[in-house]
């Protein structure tokens, strides 16, 4: 494996070009205007597991969006590391708040990333994660070095729930049979201290619909006399939270997993500088529930957002009007213990519950998923952490996301194995946002120390 570090300091450029390329696809999931830019990624996607050296690749068609599926077999008797990666990605809204185009990669250097990032809606999530696994895994075909088995599923709704993944998997457990499941959709500490994700909180999303009078109405005439479903949802939303960021809903807490004063201990050795995470953000003072510390609300805490709000005249200049239906878009983080339906079915019976006479309430669920742990213990994270120690110089630190990715916990259900997620984006990379940007030194870093991974498990697995 000594080659490696000569491997990519030969084929850098190339590396960098080849995901620019990629990156400048539009592969947004959510919005229809962009089907063919999706359709055209999985083409690209499955082009480069060929050319990387897979012995077979198809794309799988679904109710949605494409799977791109391949695999390479070297010895049945051996092994299987099934990697799994999104080519989808988010909306690049609000346009205006990008200090360069969303679809037209270019690399800045910044205070974090002397050398370099790649500025790209999709660049760190996940795109450029899920192509450090095709160049290791290029590396290890050319150089010789594969030491097991290879299936790489990459799919093309994740951003939008991975809505059809759900079937493909149920339908395909045989095809996708692993002794573990590799993802990088995750982030580390640092680059000087990585760390390997161990938790993932779950999801539920909703959409709720108030809806007062039959039509707008002139505010004038009728403010005052009838319920205003603007006014409506704003309490109602307000009251899910009590004056300690509690969240209200009844049943809400009943199986949430409480960590031991030992574990949380253990939580608190990750190192976290809460003047700098305030500074990061332009924050004059934190925010969240009383009892916990920052690092806690964000990982090991249920939470409740709203994540969008809408109604009435929000166009230029003034029109005094009572709208006749106000939005929002809700979004539950669980904790493992907590089963998204059942919070779904909580919230819906709560919000219902709570509207005042005067307007009618509807709850509309988009998609979920559970919350999910894995074991330090276990000879895929042990395999991760001598990868990471190794390329890095230190031992990865275990800590639990505040994210979601539901599909960690189907994969353990239906395949029987653990996944390792091994993330190389930091915090301040900001996916999801304007500006979402990865750096290029994690990027070669994560194809360095990805095929230390397979070496290691394999070794381990004897």
């Amino acid at each position: 494996m000594e080659d490696i570090k000569l491997y990519v300091t030969k084929h850098k450029d190339r590396f960098i070009n080849e995901l620019i390329d990629l990156l400048k696809i539009p592969s947004v999931s959510a919005d229809t205007a962009f089907s063919q830019d999706v359709l055209d990624t999985a083409e690209a996607v499955k082009a480069s597991l060929l050319k990387a050296g897979c012995d077979f690749v198809e794309i799988c068609e679904t109710a949605g969006y494409p799977i791109v599926y391949g695999e390479k077999t070297i010895d049945p008797k051996l092994p299987t590391v099934l990697v799994y990666g999104h080519y989808d990605v988010q909306p690049a809204d609000p346009l205006e708040l990008w200090t360069s185009p969303p679809f037209e990669p270019v690399i800045k250097k910044t205070e974090i990333h002397p050398e370099g990032a790649i500025f790209a809606r999709g660049s760190c999530d996940d795109k450029g994660q899920m192509y450090m696994h095709i160049k290791a895994f290029e590396y290890m075909i050319q150089s010789n070095t594969l030491p097991c088995n290879v299936k790489f599923m990459i799919e093309g709704e994740e951003e939008v729930g991975s809505v059809n993944l759900k079937t493909f998997v149920e339908n395909n457990t045989e095809k996708l049979k692993n002794d573990v499941i590799l993802i990088s959709d995750t982030g580390m500490i640092s680059n000087q201290q990585p760390s390997i994700t161990t938790g993932l909180r779950g999801l539920s999303y909703v959409e709720v619909e108030v809806t007062g009078p039959n039509r707008d109405l002139h505010s004038g005439l009728y403010g005052g006399a009838v319920a205003n479903p603007i006014n409506v949802l704003s309490k109602m939303i307000a009251s899910l939270h009590d004056e300690n960021n509690h969240i209200t809903i009844p049943g809400f807490y009943d199986n949430v997993e409480e960590l031991s004063l030992e574990e949380r201990a253990e939580m608190a050795k990750a190192p976290f500088n809460l003047d700098n995470y305030k500074k990061a953000l332009n924050l004059n003072d934190i925010y969240g529930e009383k009892g916990y510390v920052t690092n806690e609300r964000n990982s090991i805490r249920p939470t409740l957002d709203v994540n969008g709000i809408w109604g009435g005249y929000t166009g230029e200049g003034a029109k005094t009007v009572i709208a006749s239906k106000a939005f929002a878009k809700i979004s539950m983080r669980l904790v493992p213990n907590q089963d998204w339906e059942v919070i779904t079915d909580l919230f819906t019976k709560h919000f219902t519950n709570i509207a005042p006479a005067g307007v009618t309430v509807k709850v509309t669920p988009h998609h979920g998923g559970q919350g999910y742990v894995t074991p330090i213990d276990s000879i895929g994270y042990k395999a991760a952490n001598m990868a990471y120690t190794e390329t890095f110089g230190v031992p990865a630190i275990p800590v639990r996301s505040g994210g979601s990715i539901p599909i960690v916990a189907l994969f353990e259900k239906e395949l029987k194995s653990k996944t390792i997620l091994m993330g190389f984006g930091l915090d301040s990379d900001a996916i999801h946002s304007p500006n979402e940007h990865f750096g290029i030194f994690n990027y070669l870093k994560g194809i360095e120390t990805i095929p230390l991974f397979y070496k290691y498990f394999v070794e381990l697995s004897k």
